[in-house]
């Protein structure tokens, strides 16, 4: 209803989801990405990229020869 005129009007018709579901598998697929990266550098540590890689290389020998 037009509340000015009184007369009576047409709602307006805006699409909302009834669930978060999906948007939630996309930040449940970030977040997972974030904590493994962190594992890794607090396993590896190393203040670059390639000594991140050496000392995975490292850890990843030392498990092979158990």
């Amino acid at each position: 209803m037009d509340l000015d005129t009184k007369e009576p009007h047409r709602a307006q018709y805006e699409r909302s989801d009834v669930t978060a579901v999906p948007a939630c598998g996309v930040i449940a697929e970030a977040m997972l990405a974030f904590v493994l990266a962190d594992a890794l550098l607090e396993k590896t540590g190393g203040d670059s990229m390639d000594e991140v890689r050496r000392n995975l290389e490292g850890f990843l020998a030392a498990q092979r020869s158990f």
